[in-house]
């Protein structure tokens, strides 16, 4: 008779709210963000009233714009009901956050540009893709999208990732070996939110067998994900 192998006991991880931190201080910059973390530290000093951060999904976009709005005191204001904000607006600067993710309210956009500016106060639009790809039909509000700032923001380069993943991990209070860090950095799809869903990962999994964060446990991992090709998508 053979004996059955016997798993070691696993512990169910409580969800304690991980929250990935925002603020100025917990930002990573390096040459893929640098000069949209320029222009945020800048704030009130911008080129144009009307400024657009563009870069694919994962880039860092949500974080810049999250520690604009607590700069500035802004208005997030909804990308589908965006004339429904100006009314109640006044003087405070605007954010709309993943402005071409879905359809446009080109109509209040228009007008709330055009608000922003009669108040000399300021508008921060996020997106994965500059202006003139977001299929605007509106005349006017086409000139003042071209009258805007557009900075880019890249694909997350080895520093930058490097450093956004050991700040997830101390974000949970997980310490991790450099080795740790940078075989995922050459592992992973480079994103950000990649990065994310990763430590996310490998933290409850790290839990669950009482084990530390190693390389093997990475690469376990990583090839899981891999397989699943839905965990990478952004």
């Amino acid at each position: 008779m053979t004996a059955q192998r016997s798993d070691p006991p696993r512990q169910l991880p409580l969800d304690l709210g991980h929250g990935t931190g925002y603020s100025r201080d917990e930002l990573v910059v390096s040459g893929t963000n640098s000069q949209a973390a320029a222009l945020v530290d800048r704030w009130p000093d911008w080129p144009s009233p009307v400024v657009v951060l563009a870069g694919p999904a994962g880039s860092g976009k949500t974080h810049l714009a999250s520690i604009w709005r607590a700069r500035a005191n802004a208005v997030a204001v909804g990308r589908g009901r965006i004339g429904d904000s100006i009314a109640g607006l006044g003087p405070r600067p605007a954010l709309i956050d993943d402005i071409d993710t879905g359809p446009i309210d080109e109509q209040g956009l228009f007008h709330l540009i055009n608000a922003v500016r009669g108040a000399g106060s300021a508008l921060l639009l996020t997106a994965r893709r500059f202006p003139s790809a977001w299929g605007v039909s509106l005349p006017d509000l086409a000139s003042r999208l071209k009258a805007a700032a557009t900075v880019e923001i890249h694909e997350p380069d080895d520093l930058l990732l490097a450093g956004v993943i050991t700040k997830l991990f101390a974000d949970r209070q997980v310490e991790v070996e450099p080795h740790v860090v940078q075989y995922l950095v050459r592992r992973i799809e480079r994103s950000l939110a990649t990065a994310m869903r990763v430590v996310e990962r490998l933290d409850r999994t790290a839990l669950e067998r009482k084990m530390p964060i190693t390389r093997s446990l990475a690469a376990e991992t990583v090839s899981a994900m891999d397989e699943g090709q839905g965990e990478f998508e952004v």
